[in-house]
């Protein structure tokens, strides 16, 4: 039982950007969608895990959002295809870039939640560190 409380906690620390070790603290200091930047924290604030593991770490993101953005890619062509029937590239082209262009702050965000949550050997979820730190 012990397992399945754990997995059901981790879909939310990972839709909310949440540090993988103690589920608490945020990954990111800036909404998604501002006129700022986004800004990710060099360490977790609730339990001090520090997110970029060596000197280049978060480059294997670049690739995550790479393969992100091109199945995004093939679901709109396959979508515009089936909506529209439509044979001009141009169409095409357009609606990807756009769309590519308003994804591109998620794709940046979840690429890097999905390298630490799943793609980090060691990483783990440690409920001890989920606690408060003053309890």
């Amino acid at each position: 039982m012990e397992e399945q409380e754990r997995a059901l906690t981790m879909w939310p620390a990972i839709i909310h950007a949440k540090c993988p070790r103690c589920r608490r603290g945020n990954m990111f200091d800036t909404p998604m969608y501002s006129f700022k930047s986004q800004v990710m924290n060099k360490a977790c604030p609730h339990c001090g895990l520090v997110y970029e593991r060596e000197p280049g770490y978060f480059y294997v993101s670049m690739l995550i959002s790479y393969a992100m953005f091109v199945a995004e890619m093939i679901t709109l062509a396959v979508a515009i295809h089936v909506l529209t029937g439509s044979n001009n590239p141009w169409v095409y082209v357009i609606v990807i870039i756009v769309i590519g262009v308003i994804l591109a702050p998620f794709n940046f965000r979840y690429s890097r939640v999905m390298l630490l949550h799943w793609l980090t050997p060691g990483l783990h979820y440690h409920p001890e560190l989920s606690g408060d730190k003053d309890a």
